[in-house]
């Protein structure tokens, strides 16, 4: 419609306003006044004016805004040089015209549009038409279908009172040989417990998802490891073979795993073999729909020296130079420049003697911490009970991925369901080395049941032949 104005081609505009305003009604349809300091937009807002008088239409005074301040005009253009690979020198380049592309106050808008006061209120009246909430106050778990005749609980309890048959002979073995430390009345103790705190605390479902697409790995062959962290404190998760160290055996605690004085979903990272963790995401895509399931997304940031040498490049300062200032940043983890000017004297010095070195490091520390580019992350999978559209918004990589575009913070603040998957080379190179030693040696050897206090094993540590 504004290409219509520009281009004297009035009626066209007209035509494009009237569909609009049929299509969502007068009441939803407004036409966009805005003056960045463009000539162009001079005529589009002259343009506007009987076009909305002849439909019956509302204007609206808005700014384009891309950065909060005025003063961050250069940092902005700095910061797309960047994005696009290009210096502030490079003519042919994207660039905004001016500087009036941040958040301008009530008073900054009235001296713009003052001959418009309808238009001005109207942002008004549209903004309190808005109402989003993302105030997380439901967790969304995936629908687990379980057989006919069984609730989710009862399925639960099921699969894990049987997995608790598979493990007692192991229990009732080591009973025998008095290397036992607990009873076996402890064990299913803790286990009743566990089971009954699960429930409580409505997290059936996850456990049966969980242990449904690990079982599918190892029905297919696939390595998956033997548990890490706080999930491996839950007797109930080794029952269902989501972990393979007995809990009990080692004095691990299940609060710290769930606890419901601290409600939150719970969080197990599963490792799968490097080379087939693919396999996996596949089947749960398959299983909970294609539109239900994701990658999480992950932002690179710009750290200390590594804005310090973008900028510096943008700005056409040499090589040389660029990279004397980025080594006075302490390699910390966790510097900021604001940090290193008060740690590095020789960062300070530099700041103090050049003036191109003080205008890098003001713009460095603005565009410090800030996105520089958007990946997938290494293990993060979402799984929502209807597609994720209803959720969250989404994301197309360059690969053609389709990933959640909130990070993985995010994603668990509107309560979905956040697992990771991790791709583990250690798996691939064992279960490499078990196919070897079948190859050669003709032994079909099993990883699990390797003993844990091996003489020849903790030789070859002391040794350092790791």
């Amino acid at each position: 419609m504004a290409t219509g104005i520009r281009t004297e081609q009035q009626r066209k505009a007209l035509a494009a306003a009237a569909a609009y305003r049929d299509i969502l009604g007068p009441n939803n349809f407004f036409l966009e006044m805005q003056y960045q300091g463009i000539e162009e937009q001079k005529i589009v807002n002259v343009g506007l004016q009987p076009i909305a008088k002849e439909l019956g239409l509302e204007l609206v005074a808005t700014n384009d805004v891309h950065y909060l301040q005025n003063s961050d005009f250069k940092p902005h253009d700095i910061l797309l040089c960047i994005g696009t690979g290009k210096t502030v020198n490079d003519t042919e380049r994207l660039k905004y015209h001016g500087d009036q592309f941040y958040l301008k106050t009530a008073e900054e808008m009235a001296k713009v549009f003052g001959d418009f006061p309808q238009a001005l209120a109207n942002t008004v009246r549209i903004a309190d038409r808005c109402n989003v909430d993302l105030s997380s106050t439901e967790n969304h778990l995936p629908n687990f279908d379980v057989p006919a005749g069984f609730s989710l609980d009862e399925y639960f309890e099921h699969i894990v009172r049987e997995g608790f048959q598979m493990r007692l002979p192991r229990l009732r073995d080591l009973q025998a040989k008095g290397i036992l430390k607990h009873t076996i009345d402890e064990y299913e103790r803790r286990l009743t417990y566990e089971i009954e705190m699960i429930k409580q605390m409505k997290y059936p479902g996850y456990f049966c998802i969980t242990w449904d697409f690990i079982r599918y790995a190892r029905e297919k062959g696939i390595p998956v490891g033997p548990g890490r962290g706080s999930a491996a404190g839950s007797f109930v998760a080794y029952c269902l073979r989501i972990t393979d160290v007995d809990p009990i055996e080692y004095d691990l605690i299940f609060e710290r795993f769930l606890n419901p004085e601290r409600v939150s979903l719970p969080d197990i990272d599963i490792d799968f073999c490097e080379r087939r963790r693919g396999e996996v995401i596949e089947y749960v895509t398959q299983k909970y729909g294609r539109e239900n399931v994701a990658q999480i997304i992950t932002f690179g940031t710009m750290k200390a020296r590594a804005v310090v040498r973008d900028v510096a490049r943008v700005m056409d300062i040499p090589y040389a130079d660029a990279d004397k200032v980025a080594k006075a940043v302490p390699p910390a983890l966790d510097m900021t420049l604001k940090k290193a000017l008060e740690e590095s004297p020789a960062l300070k010095d530099l700041q103090q003697k050049d003036d191109r070195v003080r205008e890098l490091l003001e713009v460095a520390q603005r565009l410090e911490g800030m996105t520089r580019h958007a990946s997938v992350h290494a293990a993060g999978v979402v799984i929502a009970p209807r597609p994720l559209v209803e959720f969250i918004p989404l994301y197309k990589s360059q690969k053609d991925e389709i990933v959640t575009q909130w990070a993985m913070k995010e994603v668990e603040r509107v309560g979905l369901l956040k697992m990771d998957f991790l791709g583990l080379s250690t798996l691939t190179l064992i279960q490499d080395a078990l196919d070897e030693i079948k190859r050669t040696e003709g032994i079909d050897l099993d990883i699990d049941a390797i003993p844990l206090d091996d003489a020849k094993t903790f030789a070859l540590f002391s040794d350092g032949q790791t």
